[in-house]
């Protein structure tokens, strides 16, 4: 007898014969039932596990991070949990590493989802990481992804409610962070070492530079029918946060979410909410857009307590 992948046995009603079903037609109706969406996910953190939990169900969860081993745990949980994610080690600094990120994902299907939640944080990391990652990685990855991200797609990077806490750049500033050539990026003037005063200004510009980005790099998505967005959070309880909390601007820190309108940090989970809506057909007008998500931190740095003194 051929194998049951090959043939499947058939008693025909009414004459007790038996009839057999071509194997590769069987084998390729079980592929099509088995074929998958493509999500990518960069960052192996909270808040991306968060929102790969919330609407990677039933697909295939391709999860970068420069630690393999951050992937691979929380691949490892998910998977666990029943969904289906291939950790990768991914540099989001390196073009040619977000190039295999996304030939990876393509080994399994048209790429339907894209969540970046990779970056570093101003105490983590000196300023020319902090731009070569936060700010020219995300700028390569929007752009490569959105060459080949499939019709009716969706994609969110993850900003930063400090983009909103600078002052207001120039009109042409803020036209050359969002469509300035990606390999031009870090050589714009207000991008040099001599007009970056700190860390956190660096995150301040990266930040700005993601959601300017945003915009700009949704047009093009438009044209293969598909929606970007972005999300800048506040202060969300995550180990990168934990590490703020612990360094030099930890009582900034604390002091920002006792005094905003929410009074507490948020969570990842909250993130997802926000993160689920604008990857879902209800948010089908919704692209090029930034949704600030801090529990009023902002608002209470212009209008209330939060305002520095003068």
């Amino acid at each position: 007898m051929k194998p049951f992948c090959e043939a499947i046995l058939m008693h025909e009603k009414g004459t007790g014969t038996i009839g057999q079903i071509d194997g590769e037609k069987l084998i390729g109706k079980e592929k099509d039932k088995m074929s998958k969406d493509v999500m990518i996910v960069t960052g192996a953190g909270q808040i991306s596990m968060a929102i790969a939990r919330r609407v990677g169900a039933g697909k295939k969860i391709v999860m970068g991070d420069k630690n393999l081993e951050n992937a691979k745990a929380i691949a490892e949980t998910m998977n666990n949990a029943g969904f289906d994610v291939e950790p990768v080690g991914m540099d989001l600094s390196s073009r040619e590493s977000i190039l295999g990120l996304i030939a990876k994902a393509q080994e399994y299907g048209e790429i339907k989802m894209m969540v970046n939640g990779a970056g570093v944080s101003p105490s983590q990391a000196p300023i020319e990481a902090i731009l070569k990652v936060d700010l020219y990685g995300t700028a390569v990855l929007l752009e490569e992804v959105g060459k080949v991200i499939a019709e009716g797609g969706a994609g969110i990077t993850i900003s930063s409610q400090s983009g909103w806490r600078m002052p207001q750049l120039t009109p042409e500033e803020d036209r050359a962070l969002a469509t300035a050539p990606t390999e031009e990026l870090l050589g714009l003037e207000l991008l040099q070492p001599e007009n970056i005063r700190d860390t956190l200004h660096a995150y301040q510009l990266a930040k700005r530079c993601n959601e300017k980005r945003v915009m700009a790099q949704s047009v093009e998505w438009g044209k293969r029918g598909a929606r970007l967005n972005d999300i800048a959070p506040g202060i969300i309880v995550t180990p990168l946060a934990v590490d703020e909390f612990n360094g030099p601007r930890g009582d900034f820190y604390k002091n920002m979410f006792a005094k905003c309108p929410a009074g507490r940090p948020g969570t990842a989970d909250e993130v997802a909410d926000v993160a689920e809506y604008l990857m879902s057909d209800r948010a089908a007008f919704m692209t090029g857009s930034t949704i600030l998500l801090d529990g009023g931190a902002t608002a209470s740095y212009y209008y209330g307590p939060l305002q520095p003194e003068k």
